[in-house]
Order: C-alpha cells, then structure tokens, then sequence
C-alpha cells in the first residue's frame, strides 16, 4: 500500500520551500509530501492519484493565490478525495474567507501564518487531523487473484496450497495436527 499523502498548495515559493521541509522533517516516515504552485496545478494532479489509488490524507492550502483561491481549490479537490482533511492558511485574519471555507468545503482548521514553531503551532494540530483521518480510512481491497484451470486438489493438496498461500500473504503457516497413534 502506498504511502498516504499530505498535499500542500502555495503560490509563495518561499513559504512552499518552509511548509514542505516542515512537513516532511515531521512526516516522512508516515507519510508522502507533495507540493503545488497553485491550485489549478494542484488540480491537474489528483486525477492520476485518484486513478492510481493513492490516499491523499491531508490538504493544506494557502487562501490567497492568484487565479483560483485556496477555498475554491479544497471544494474542487474534495470531489477527489472527500474523505481528506482540509486546511486553510493564510497570513490574514480573513474571517469572510474562514466561515465560507467552513461551511462549504466542511474546513477541518484554519491555520495562520507564521506557524514557527511548528512543534507548537502546526505538528499538534495536522497530528490531531491526520490521527482521525487514519481512524476512519479504509484502504481499497488490492486483492489476490488465483488465475488458472478448475481442478480438484487431494485433501494433502489443499492443505499445502492453503499454506502457501498463508505464508506467502503473512509470513506464516499453519501447523499440522499430528494424529495419536493407537
């Protein structure tokens, strides 16, 4: 199963560069960090994701971005990913922009610039969201497929194949019984 994602979108190249080595000195073990310059980039790239099955857990978008603002951006890319998290950032204290994200794109947090330091203003605050993303995502059934003729197996036969397949799927098998001598 691939990495889940955590996407960020930023029109400030600068403030990209800090929140993404932010994000991933904190989460790269748990988690993919992707990045875009704006939210039509942004957009372009979630339908491969989608198509490719990869989990986006988290968006955190900045709310003033020439040509498509970070509220317009987290409604488009919940049709996407509806079950992600969305993050709003923005250096002003732009409450209109704040109750719209809310109550139209279901705004999980509203986060102000600067978050320095993170340990206290960003880290809490994405492992809380991202803690109950995990709670509730179910990752899509990849499956096994057994492809070939129908055959009848022995009883010996199955039981073999059952442990391959056991062992090769979680790396165990399961021991057979002995019987009691009479």
């Amino acid at each position: 199963m691939p990495k889940p994602i955590i996407f960020s979108v930023d029109d400030d190249a600068q403030v990209l560069r800090a929140i993404r080595r932010d994000l991933r000195n904190y989460y790269r073990d748990q988690y993919r960090v992707l990045s875009a310059r704006s939210g039509a980039e942004a957009l372009e790239m979630l339908p491969e994701l989608r198509k490719k099955n990869e989990p986006v857990a988290l968006f955190l978008s900045d709310q003033r971005m020439p040509g498509m603002e970070g509220v317009a951006f987290l409604e488009k890319a919940k049709v996407f990913f509806p079950e992600a998290k969305r993050v709003l950032l923005t250096a002003y204290s732009d409450t209109e922009a704040a109750i719209k994200a809310i109550n139209e794109v279901q705004l999980d947090y509203y986060l102000l610039k600067p978050w320095d330091p993170p340990e206290e203003k960003l880290y809490p605050v994405l492992d809380e969201l991202l803690d109950e993303w995990q709670a509730h995502y179910q990752p899509e059934f990849s499956g096994l497929r057994v492809v070939g003729y129908p055959f009848r197996l022995s009883r010996t036969q199955s039981r073999i194949f059952c442990q391959a397949i056991c062992f090769l799927m979680n790396g165990w098998t399961t021991k057979p019984t002995k019987k009691p001598k009479t």
